[in-house]
């Protein structure tokens, strides 16, 4: 629920970047002829299914100081997001991603520049005080300073009495050193961090395929009170109490439009769902409400999206 103590629900700590994406269906980027700009990102993402909720959210990220950091910030602002933590970075420009439009997994290519280029001015402790989510992913934290500036405001959010959340979207091309990923997501769930990670994201992280019991029992032992293993088909695991407890939330059979910010979705939905204190199992429910509403269409959800539809199944 809005907070009139803490009046952003959410605060989202990451990329916000430019996804050149194929504008016709190619095996990989050798072939990819033309591109459309699309506004990318999944902490941008986030911030903005958030506020399609109508929940209050602020981002806070670093562009360049260019036109395409200017069309991103008025994106985003656009979707509700409040960008007065969103800074242009003198030097760098703006991070873009060039993406295949592939029927599976896409060719991509990152060009990094102004996206890490995070400060600890922007994260205040007044900021976390008004804070009730402090959020980031595994792309925001693979490289500094803002891998630094972003575990050490994970630790002040906790001090503040802020609950953490991480999108555990490991990725080997976006962070190659595999053992500085788990040194620094361990320094991250140590915050008391709530923990969303796919069953690709996990083997990704470990180097091979594991079982969610495996993946659960090691992000516990790191910190993390509450994870949520997402397994496509086959619906999502929640894992809560350090462990103690378990939910399991079966798949539905849908036939998928885009694939392309399910994650966001689905995540948003769940964290909406925990602010308005429903239970863990109950907030899985809610997340795959919203990632099936994005799965079902073409390009991002609707510019509003009420909330109580989340909740419509167990009410």
């Amino acid at each position: 629920m809005n907070s009139p103590d803490r009046p952003y629900a959410l605060l989202s700590v990451g990329e916000l970047l430019a996804d050149f994406i194929g504008h016709h269906v190619s095996t990989n980027l050798v072939d990819a002829q033309d591109f459309r700009r699309y506004q990318g990102g999944s902490p941008a993402n986030m911030a903005a299914n958030m506020a399609r909720l109508n929940n209050k959210v602020a981002l806070v990220a670093c562009v360049g100081n260019d036109s395409i950091g200017k069309y991103l910030t008025r994106e985003i602002k656009e979707s509700g997001v409040d960008t007065q933590f969103i800074t242009a970075d003198p030097l760098e420009p703006t991070t873009i991603v060039v993406v295949s439009r592939t029927a599976g997994t896409p060719d991509f290519v990152a060009y990094r520049h102004a996206d890490c280029q995070l400060r600890s001015e922007q994260i205040p402790d007044s900021l976390l005080a008004q804070t009730q989510l402090f959020h980031t992913t595994c792309f925001a934290l693979s490289r500094q300073p803002a891998q630094e500036v972003i575990v050490d405001a994970a630790r002040r959010a906790q001090k503040a009495g802020c609950q953490v959340s991480i999108d555990a979207n490991y990725a080997p091309t976006i962070w190659p050193d595999r053992q500085q990923a788990w040194r620094v997501l361990a320094d991250y769930f140590a915050a008391g961090a709530l923990v969303k990670v796919s069953e690709d994201d996990a083997e990704r992280l470990y180097g091979e395929r594991q079982s969610p019991e495996k993946v659960i029992q090691d992000f516990h032992q790191m910190g993390a009170p509450m994870i949520c293993m997402t397994l496509g088909a086959d619906g999502s695991l929640v894992s809560y109490d350090g462990g103690a407890k378990q939910a399991r939330i079966p798949g539905k059979k849908i036939d998928v439009v885009d694939v392309t910010g399910a994650g966001d979705a689905y995540w948003a939905g769940f964290l909406t769902a925990y602010l308005d204190g429903y239970a863990p199992g109950n907030c899985a429910h809610a997340g795959a409400v919203l990632a099936k509403m994005k799965l079902t269409r073409q390009g991002p959800l609707p510019e509003k999206v009420d909330r109580k539809l989340l909740y419509e199944q167990f009410e």
